[in-house]
């Protein structure tokens, strides 16, 4: 039994436990808030007139939803011809990142040779140098190749690796136990196999984390296709949009709808694979 004298103690005890947990709720409900504002601000924006973006005050939700603007966005540039430009880089560099970074991450993490970890450091050094550092050696490399005006530049580079792509991997291999890699190569497999059927299955997370990452960086980049897709017929999203803006009359509600026919993508991948994400970023994966 309870005693009496433990009552108001517990009583308290309850009490702070729910003020902490109603604390908590609320400081939630205003970091949603913070982020879901402007995302609810670009939707109903895409929905107004050219005249309801620009009254004071503010219009918060219009009049008259404009559901045209979409159709009319959709038309205002080639959109389908750079949705296929743009799913075909995306597509290759999932594939390019996912193919580099798990090669790369098992042979740091589980073949034993002479200056792996030197190599590995030389491999994570490079994720200090920003892409407008090397934009300009790249272009000249390219221009040589004759890759310029082609997809080459966007879609042969990850399968060459990427260094956060490759430390992410090999993380996760490492929390492998070398226990699994000995007793198969007892029973004569080799490494080939013991990556294909062991290891790759047991780091799906890490895979799936590389997988959406290449996606977001490549749906969203607009630096690469501006530099070397030099031919209209080329463009990606990122770079049709700049179409919708005139120099003289903006049309800023055309914008947002675009806006949001490229973020839903992303949306619903993360909802979709967000367990797998949220284990492949995870510090619980990340040991070794």
């Amino acid at each position: 039994m309870v005693k009496v004298d433990s009552l108001p103690r517990l009583l308290r005890k309850e009490v702070s436990r729910h003020a902490e947990l109603l604390m908590l709720y609320a400081m939630l409900i205003v970091l949603a808030l913070v982020y879901g504002v402007p995302f609810y601000w670009l939707i109903i924006s895409s929905l107004k007139t050219s005249t309801e973006l620009f009254t004071t005050p503010v219009v918060w939700f219009p009049k008259q939803l404009q559901w045209g603007n979409y159709l009319r966005a959709i038309f205002a540039f080639p959109f389908f011809l750079y949705l296929r430009n743009t799913l075909f880089i995306v597509g290759c560099n999932i594939v390019g990142s996912v193919f580099s970074a798990t090669l790369a991450g098992y042979g740091f993490s589980r073949i034993k040779w002479k200056g792996r970890n030197w190599v590995f450091i030389i491999v994570l050094m490079t994720m200090m140098l920003p892409f407008q550092v090397i934009m300009i050696p790249l272009f000249m490399v390219f221009q040589k190749l004759r890759w310029i005006g082609t997809f080459a530049p966007l879609t042969v580079t990850p399968f060459l690796g990427n260094a956060f792509f490759i430390f992410l991997m090999r993380q996760f291999f490492l929390t492998i136990p070398e226990a699994l890699s000995e007793a198969a190569f007892i029973d004569g497999a080799g490494e080939a196999r013991i990556f294909s059927q062991i290891c790759l299955p047991l780091v799906r997370p890490a895979v799936t984390t590389v997988a959406i990452f290449a996606f977001l960086n490549s749906w969203n980049d607009f630096l690469g296709p501006l530099l070397f897709m030099t031919r209209d017929r080329l463009y990606t999203l990122s770079i049709g949009v700049q179409q919708i803006m005139h120099a003289n009359d903006p049309r800023w509600n055309l914008l947002m709808a675009i806006g949001v026919l490229m973020t839903l993508p992303v949306l619903i991948i993360f909802f979709l694979l967000q367990k797998y994400f949220i284990q492949g970023i995870s510090f619980e994966g990340i040991k070794g």
